[in-house]
């Protein structure tokens, strides 16, 4: 099997689809603009895809008491530190900057609606296809 895509149910699916769009450079692969919103984002890849969607016959997880040890989405950063200034001017906040023993560089961010965003500056990246 191939992986296809994770879904996270959001508050303002449109909205938080412009955001990641507008600061992380995703791009829309599909959307529905009725209800419930869905907006299918896609990495420069193609292949890594987060559906953000709006459906309150599920209660919108409250992301920003979630830890984000328990979930969160992760991003390459050629430039962490770099990254991390410029998403907290878009309006991201800090949540903890994680130095590794290898030289990697983790920092563990929120975006604007609470939802833990990670940026993975890694010594040895993973290898993309």
């Amino acid at each position: 099997m191939k992986f296809e895509h994770f879904a996270l149910n959001v508050p303002d699916a449109r909205a938080h689809a412009r955001w990641y769009v507008q600061h992380l450079g995703l791009t829309i692969a599909r959307s529905r603009p009725d209800a419930p919103f869905m907006h299918f984002l896609a990495d420069d890849t193609g292949r890594i895809i987060v559906e953000l969607y709006s459906n309150p016959k599920a209660a919108y997880p409250d992301f920003a008491a979630t830890h984000p040890l328990c979930f969160h989405v992760a991003v390459v950063a050629v430039d962490a530190r770099a990254e991390r200034a410029r998403l907290e001017q878009a309006g991201a906040t800090l949540f903890l900057e994680d130095p590794q023993p290898d030289g990697s560089l983790l920092i563990m961010m929120r975006d604007p609606w609470g939802v833990p965003l990670q940026l993975c500056q890694r010594t040895t990246p993973f290898p993309m296809p």
